[in-house]
């Protein structure tokens, strides 16, 4: 009997609605519960590369057929949606992007992976960043809270100000003594400057909002960020691609389990030099960011970086 691929998945997923499982998952829990057919694919197959001589490899090819028909799927059902990134993952969902959005930012079941047991908040975020920004980029990164702001414009008058993260990276981290000594007067020369928009989710309800958020935020810096731990639909990233062609800022997916599985999916386009005019507004109104100005500061005195300053060091100790 052959298996019909799409129903048998479109099944699984709309008999548990919320939860978000990888194609390998689906592969494994068909594998387990159709014997039958997978032994049938398994006698079949006439392949001579990578042959379905074992179970893992037919387990493998059914996961990849799970991939590759992602289109049909979604228009089997109009429920089923799909996470972007590595790994990617498929669910059934009775709402809108609108609804999805108001679940996630609310720490509701729009969040729940599967395999997590609670959900995420964004602040939660904000130290997993930190850690990722140090560990694979050689960032040093500082946390922008913007009720520390004055707020002397009124009412909306800082809205999109300031980004959730603000970070340096040290170009001169391998150079020889003299040659920081002789570059102390080029301050700009051995840094970049970074900026950070944090969001749980990006979907269709909400991209442009959020990317132009990060547009505003990050203006001043050498390069602008807008990072998400979940991007559900293929249209999502397409939009986001085209955004950032115009516009020079990327996007990172943070995984929240592992963050070492996380990935710039987009990445930002440099700009040359810093916005000092609208870094002084942002010191001015905020007392973090003026912080994070002294920091750089007192890197380009001494050329000497001070981890425990910096809010990855504080997350490890």
């Amino acid at each position: 009997m052959a298996l019909n691929l799409v129903k048998t998945v479109v099944d699984f997923l709309e008999t548990r609605p919320e939860e978000k499982f990888t194609a390998r998952e689906i592969a494994h829990w068909i594998f387990e519960n159709y014997p039958e057919e997978c032994q049938a694919k398994k006698d079949n197959s006439k392949a001579t590369v990578n042959p379905l001589d074992t179970d893992s490899a037919v387990i493998q090819q059914i996961s990849a057929e799970i991939g590759a028909s992602r289109p049909r799927l979604t228009k089997t059902s109009s429920g089923i949606k799909t996470t972007e990134g590595r790994p990617r993952r498929y669910y059934f969902t009775r709402n809108t992007d609108t609804e999805e959005l108001k679940q996630a930012e609310d720490g509701g079941p729009a969040m729940k992976a599967s395999t997590e047991t609670r959900s995420l908040t964004e602040h939660d975020l904000y130290p997993k960043l930190s850690k990722f920004l140090l560990s694979e980029l050689n960032v040093y990164s500082a946390r922008i809270d913007e009720r520390r702001s004055r707020n002397t414009r009124g009412a909306g008058g800082n809205r999109w100000l300031y980004p959730d993260i603000v970070g340096m990276e040290d170009l001169s981290a391998d150079w020889d003594r003299e040659i920081k000594d002789c570059v102390r007067q080029y301050a700009d020369k051995k840094t970049k400057l970074w900026s950070f928009e944090v969001k749980l989710l990006v979907n269709r309800s909400n991209v442009r909002e959020v990317f132009f958020q990060a547009v505003s935020n990050s203006s001043w810096a050498n390069f602008g960020y807008l990072v998400a731990s979940e991007i559900s639909g293929y249209d999502t990233l397409k939009e986001l691609r085209m955004l950032s062609s115009l516009h020079g800022i990327g996007f990172i997916k943070l995984d929240a389990e592992d963050i070492i599985e996380s990935q710039i999916i987009i990445p930002a386009r440099e700009r040359g030099e810093v916005d000092w005019d609208a870094a002084n507004r942002l010191t001015q109104e905020n007392r973090d960011f003026r912080d994070y100005v002294v920091r750089v500061r007192q890197f380009y005195q001494t050329g000497e970086m001070r981890p425990r300053d910096w809010d990855a060091f504080e997350e490890e100790t």
